[in-house]
């Protein structure tokens, strides 16, 4: 969201003033804000808004934690990337070794809470407020909610086994919370959202545009129900936002460079602004940590041989490689480019091979306009394009194949890929897991490794992640034990809670 006049406040408790025995010195500092000061205005609840949409960079709001913390643990571990072994962050993870006190997981835990608990005491706070209308009232209250059971998905996907916290907590004697059943958490998401929807904006505009809206919440809805296999309610959820009034954008690259940010694809995405006026670092540093170093990047980590095998598969009528393609990676043929900064041109690969540290790279998000590499793109939660496939996937599994080859064949046009013929379900369903998703959605955030962990987890058609990363050749795949399905519990959070159980395994 980028509402950069507004503070980001971090609400972890409101303490108490002391007070003197002579009323005379008894002043209260109207430079500090409490409890009884702050929950005043309209303005006060959305500066509390913005601090829980903050959350989604990480607890503190760093931009290093983001990605090179939460980031690489969402990502690692799926088959469409490995890792830049020379470089320390989310290494384990990519190699499954990590132990219980990997920071990735943790960051991705207190980030989650971070944001639980202040849209926590949102939903506190802001019904008894009396100087801000009904209507504003219900609109914040939706996205606290929405934001909830966003992070929760965060939660439940990372680690099944997490506190279910609905309520603003500062009594000590409440701060160690046990454990809920997946289940549970589910059920929560599912409430929030069915109860956020109607109440959520069409459409923000101007300083607000990039707030969740009700496509939001009933994407995120479809996705829940998705994850969880019930078909029927995610086809009629996901066709809901079909219906609404999103579009593939023409040029399929322009959802990472910054050109298109909240467009007609967008269902939701993070907010950055680049922004670094008094004392603000509202980057992301994608661009930077994908790039090559010949290119002046870190290139933390690139395609799978999988990924690019499977990316050369992806054909137009004419049997060349599709448009998304060259558009996703970097590598050796003769019509793969990347960004240059400053050029008036991309530059061939070719031209730079001899300088390049390795055959392959990701191009999403390498992009950048200017001389400085820390930008403020916004990186997609969803897109359209994901709905689209998610809608698809649920329409075959409702035993509707021929209507969800027609989605699929949406968004594989907008990408230059010639349209699928018939097939049956069990062919699409392959086709949509191991070619289509990962065609369109590599290395988005929190997509592919969350995608094989559901396909093992559910009881339709499972199927082995383990088999899967070795299947895809995926480096140290070997390593891979059932526990690796799930994140640990981190280990700080069992050291102060006695009541946490790890995960097992772990």
């Amino acid at each position: 969201m980028k509402k950069n006049k507004y503070l980001i406040i971090v609400f972890c408790a409101l303490w108490a003033l002391g007070s003197c025995s002579d009323d005379f010195i008894d002043v209260k500092n109207k430079e500090v804000l409490t409890e009884s000061s702050f929950w005043q205005t309209e303005a006060h609840a959305l500066q509390a808004l913005t601090s829980a949409y903050a959350a989604l960079h990480s607890s503190s709001g760093s931009k290093w934690a983001f990605f090179e913390e939460m980031y690489t643990a969402m990502a690692y571990k799926g088959d469409d990337m490995i890792n830049n072994t020379a470089e320390i962050y989310g290494r384990s993870i990519a190699n499954f070794t990590n132990t219980t006190d990997e920071s990735g997981p943790f960051n991705i835990w207190s980030a989650a809470y971070a944001g639980i608990g202040r849209a926590n005491q949102i939903l506190q706070q802001v019904p008894e407020m009396e100087a801000i209308s009904q209507s504003a009232k219900d609109e914040i209250i939706a996205e606290a909610k929405f934001l909830r059971a966003y992070f929760y998905f965060w939660l439940v996907t990372g680690f099944e086994n997490v506190p279910l916290v609905t309520t603003f907590e500062v009594d000590p004697a409440n701060l160690f919370p046990s454990q809920a059943t997946a289940a549970e958490i589910w059920a929560q998401i599912e409430k929030d959202l069915t109860e956020a929807e109607p109440n959520m904006a069409l459409e923000h505009s101007g300083e607000w545009r990039g707030r969740a809206t009700q496509g939001s919440a009933k994407a995120l809805l479809g996705k829940a129900y998705l994850f969880q296999e019930k078909w029927a309610q995610a086809e009629a959820k996901l066709a809901e936002v079909v219906a609404m009034d999103y579009a593939l954008l023409e040029n399929y690259e322009d959802n990472f460079n910054g050109r298109a940010e909240n467009g007609s694809e967008s269902v939701f995405e993070i907010q950055f602004t680049g922004d670094r006026s008094n004392g603000n670092d509202e980057r992301q540093v994608f661009n930077f940590e994908v790039s090559p170093y010949a290119f002046g990047g870190w290139e933390l980590f690139y395609p799978s041989q999988w990924l690019v095998d499977e990316m050369k598969t992806d054909l137009d009528g004419g049997g060349n490689i599709s448009e998304r393609v060259y558009a996703s990676i970097f590598f050796d043929d003769p019509g793969s480019e990347m960004y240059s900064r400053g050029a008036d041109a991309d530059i061939a690969y070719s031209d730079v091979a001899a300088d390049l540290n390795h055959p392959k790279y990701f191009k999403k998000y390498a992009f950048n306009e200017d001389t400085n590499f820390y930008n403020g793109t916004n990186i997609a939660v969803i897109r359209f394009a994901d709905v689209l496939l998610m809608y698809a996937e649920a329409l075959n599994e409702n035993n509707k194949t021929t209507e969800a080859i027609v989605e699929v064949n949406k968004v594989r046009e907008r990408g230059g890929a010639a349209p699928l013929g018939a097939m049956t379900q069990s062919e699409l369903r392959t086709q949509i897991r191991h070619h289509e998703r990962p065609v369109e959605l590599s290395m988005e955030f929190g997509i592919r490794w969350f995608d094989l962990y559901r396909w093992q987890r559910g009881s339709t058609a499972t199927e082995s992640a383990k088999a899967t990363l070795e299947n895809h050749g995926k480096p140290f795949a070997e390593n891979f034990q059932d526990k690796h399905i799930l994140f640990p519990i981190p280990l700080q959070e069992i050291n102060i809670n006695e009541n946490l159980n790890q995960n097992p395994g772990w």
